[in-house]
């Protein structure tokens, strides 16, 4: 099998940095080891001068004449980023990202700012951690034989484990042809049917949205296989565990048996959103944060209806599991192929948790899918996990109040 398994950090090694000895000491250890790489992508992204204030503490990082150069305060910075020490801790260690600090409103910038914090995110990643930027042409897609791999290819349960594996690895994503009967979909749509009433607006167990008509419809139906024995079974058959496995590295399904854990959601993608979260945008999701920890996970959607074009098909970046570059929007630069990925009744999609995608809002039809994840064997505490779910939650709160699809 073929690992997708890159991770670079441990959470026993996190810990809570001085921040001034580190801007004094670490920082331009760092920049001596990794200025030129870091260069290169700032060059690329048209990255401006990056001012950072900590406590009593400030510095600038301005790609200049083949390198990062810095110069303490920041008078001459473009963008100034304000962060408490836990904050600056975790973006250096890569349990936050300045999205996740955004959308907490640790940090709070106007909009053209923001975006160039966000250009940074590699650049810094550069610096810290010495993997380079992506470079156009860099990522190329053969099969193991050196003939050209068939980004639109679908797999189908008759195929090996092994050519799975290689085309997973390779390009972040999976269309798994298929997979369950329509006959077992039928009966989830109508366990679906029969769970909505069950679930309210605020319950923490759901996500809702408003159409144009004024309706207001949930979306999003979690710890879903406490309303569906035939979602129980679909957890428990050997064709979901087939899927786990299919990296080697070790992906837990997650599920014990308990209806107390949020093992997977059932979605429900209406027509003419316009409030609230359903179809997100182009985003990694590490886009807020412990990408070094936790990748690759995999997630894992199960098409309980078909979809296209018209009915919300999911798309994605392939190869950008590989590549270095902005988790949340797609940047003009990038080369790498989109591919939309319809799917029938049955089929399953699979991408990793540092692949990009998004959902497209359907047009014409509904769409319904359901989704869980395998995650990487992992001992310990994980660190900053608290604060990142912090995050997602906020984010959720803000988005449903909001015009839809404008926010991960």
């Amino acid at each position: 099998m073929f690992s997708v398994d890159i991770r670079s950090r441990l959470d026993s090694d996190a810990e809570q940095i001085d921040s001034e000895v580190w801007i004094e000491t670490k920082l331009p250890f760092l920049l001596e080891q990794n200025s030129l790489i870091a260069y290169e992508g700032a060059q690329m992204l048209g990255c401006r001068p990056l001012g950072m204030r900590v406590l009593q503490k400030s510095f600038t990082l301005t790609p200049s004449e083949g390198e990062i150069k810095l110069d303490l305060g920041v008078s001459n910075a473009s963008v100034v980023v304000d962060l408490d020490e836990i904050s600056f801790s975790d973006l250096v260690q890569d349990i936050q990202t300045p999205q996740s600090l955004a959308t907490s409103k640790v940090i709070d910038l106007p909009l053209k700012e923001h975006f160039r914090f966000l250009k940074w995110w590699p650049v810094l990643r550069a610096i810290i951690d010495g993997r380079s930027v992506y470079k156009p042409g860099e990522i190329d897609f053969s099969n193991q034989d050196g003939s050209p791999l068939d980004l639109n290819r679908s797999f189908t349960q008759e195929d090996s484990d092994e050519e799975i594996s290689w085309f997973l690895s390779q390009t972040g994503f999976l269309h798994l042809s298929g997979w369950w009967s329509e006959d077992l979909m039928t009966k989830i749509s109508n366990d679906m049917d029969a769970a909505i009433g069950k679930y309210k607006r605020g319950d923490g167990r759901s996500w809702w949205a408003k159409t144009k008509e004024g309706t207001d419809r949930c979306v999003r139906l979690q710890y879903f296989q406490a309303e569906s024995e035939s979602v129980k079974e679909l957890l428990t058959d050997y064709r979901h565990e087939r899927i786990a496995a299919i990296p080697g590295d070790g992906h837990d399904i997650g599920w014990d048996g308990s209806d107390d854990l949020n093992v997977i959601e059932a979605l429900i993608k209406p027509i003419g959103v316009v409030e609230g979260i359903s179809d997100l945008p182009w985003h990694k999701d590490c886009s807020l944060g412990r990408h070094s920890y936790d990748c690759s996970s995999m997630t894992v959607g199960v098409s309980v209806t078909g979809a296209d074009s018209r009915s919300g098909q999911l798309s994605v970046v392939a190869g950008s599991h590989r590549a270095n570059l902005q988790p949340n929007f797609i940047h003009p630069y990038l080369d790498l192929p989109i591919i939309d990925l319809p799917t029938k009744a049955g089929d399953v999609t699979v991408h990793l948790s540092c692949t990009l995608h998004m959902s497209h809002p359907p047009v014409e039809k509904e769409r319904r899918v359901m989704y869980t994840s395998f995650v990487l064997p992992h001992k310990g505490k994980k660190i900053g996990v608290d604060r990142i779910s912090k995050v997602r939650e906020e984010a959720y709160m803000k988005v449903s109040q909001a015009p839809s699809n404008k926010m991960d």
